[in-house]
């Protein structure tokens, strides 16, 4: 695993970058793999596509227990990413780095290009109650731990 030269700032979070070889005039190839570059097992995935609203802004929530990966395979967009105490804004545009959305990290996206492709990798399964979406209970939450 490569060390990114993008620095994160806040707590619960990293960047990786995976292998990226470029197969010129044949496309580029980006591989990660279990345990030499996602340090968790991957229990679900998820992809956000066809983000055609200038305006949108998704995620705005944290996990209590969930860590999860999220790059940009096509395009690009903001990632914003908060601790509870500093905040920090992320251009994600190569298909070969990846942040660490980790537990109660609130984090929300937005700025997508047209042509924006989003995968997810989360290392548990869905559960709505792993979930804070309202940022007064996020807050509390962070001054707890």
């Amino acid at each position: 695993m490569k060390k990114s030269k993008s620095k994160i700032k806040v707590k619960n979070s990293g960047v990786i970058e995976l292998q990226s070889f470029d197969d010129f005039p044949d496309g580029h190839l980006t591989v990660g793999e279990l345990d030499k570059h996602i340090p968790f097992k991957i229990k679900r995935f998820y992809v956000i596509s066809n983000l055609f609203n200038d305006r949108a802004i998704r995620g705005k929530h944290a996990h209590k227990h969930t860590e999860q990966y999220i790059f940009c395979l096509n395009g690009k967009f903001t990632l914003s990413l908060d601790d509870g105490k500093t905040t920090q804004k992320i251009i994600l545009d190569k298909p070969s780095v990846g942040i660490l959305l980790g537990k109660r990290l609130w984090h929300s996206m937005s700025n997508f290009s047209k042509d924006c492709l989003i995968l997810v990798i989360a290392n548990d399964y869905y559960k709505e109650n792993d979930y804070v979406r309202n940022y007064d209970e996020f807050k509390r939450l962070t001054k707890t731990k």
